[in-house]
């Protein structure tokens, strides 16, 4: 399926292995020399959220935004180890060598970042550079959420994305409880209009949550509730999450969920490392500075 909406192409992609990926890209024919982007999104949203920095960046970037497993139309296994690192990743690794490998920058949001910090660590061949927006590394969240008070408190919702009727409690009262993800310190989003509330809608409504919130439920790093849980012996082995590709990273330091203390000590395992730090900025860099974002990617291509 091929339809266009608003000078954004959305067609599907069909992996070697079985998956199926709704994808997003500018409907605009690039320059032949265009470099070559691949921007994954997070929780709760889908590929529209780029639409804005890839109208921007076109004609002279190409830049794709894909649906992840279980969100927006791509595909949705039901087996909750569908949701795991392994599988989620080999779907990353299918789609960049579809479009011819090695990628020239790699941008990534929350659990897109999540993956991505994975793919650049273990298949650091298929890209050139990398762009994470408040997405923390894996090594930095484990050591956060085991002996850090505060994160442990912002990363408490999880618990919550974890229980069985979180679908049906999300999703009550034209999604009451998710509404408020998006509220910045003072409390207030300005970019979630009306229009893009109706974007959020289409993409939630039915079944269009359980697949989000599998990440969540497949995954040991979140905030421990016992002394058995996974993430008490959880190892992650330096060799295993050390990322060698050169790394920008974008930050709000108002993210209410992701604390500024996930940057400390970010050079052991991203030892060609750039931060940017926004002060003003949210969890929800993308939407409320697009400007900022276009500006880090053109930034990390020319270098």
């Amino acid at each position: 399926m091929i339809q266009a909406a608003h000078g954004i192409r959305q067609f599907d992609l069909a992996l070697p292995h079985g998956i199926t990926l709704a994808c997003r890209a500018a409907d605009v024919a690039p320059a032949a020399s265009a470099p070559r982007v691949l921007l994954l999104h997070g929780f709760p949203e889908a590929a529209f959220v780029w639409d804005e920095v890839m109208r921007r960046l076109a004609p002279d970037v190409v830049s794709m935004a894909p649906n992840l497993r279980g969100f927006a139309g791509s595909s949705a296994p039901a087996e909750l180890a569908a949701y795991r690192a392994k599988p989620l990743v080999a779907d990353l690794v299918s789609l960049i060598e579809t479009m011819g490998a090695p990628l020239d920058l790699l941008v990534a949001h929350d659990w897109g970042g999540a993956l991505a910090w994975n793919l650049a660590a273990q298949r650091p061949e298929l890209l050139r550079r990398l762009l994470i927006v408040n997405s923390p590394h894996p090594a930095a969240f484990l050591r956060e959420l085991r002996h850090s008070p505060e994160q442990q408190a912002a990363s408490a919702y999880m618990n919550f994305l974890c229980r069985p009727d979180a679908e049906h409690l999300l999703a009550e009262n034209d999604f009451a409880r998710l509404w408020p993800f998006f509220h910045g310190a003072d409390g207030n989003a300005p970019w979630l209009t009306e229009p893009v509330r109706a974007q959020f809608r289409a993409v939630w409504s039915g079944d269009g949550l359980r697949g989000p919130l599998n990440y969540y439920r497949a995954s040991p790093l979140r905030p421990p509730l016992a002394a058995s849980d996974a993430i008490h012996t959880l190892s992650l082995p330096a060799e295993a999450v050390t990322v060698h590709v050169p790394t920008r990273v974008l930050w709000g330091l108002q993210d209410a969920a992701l604390r500024p203390g996930l940057l400390e000590g970010l050079e052991q395992w991203v030892p060609q490392l750039q931060v940017q730090r926004l002060a003003d900025a949210s969890h929800w860099v993308v939407h409320e500075e697009p400007g900022v974002v276009v500006a880090a990617i053109r930034s990390a291509l020319a270098a």
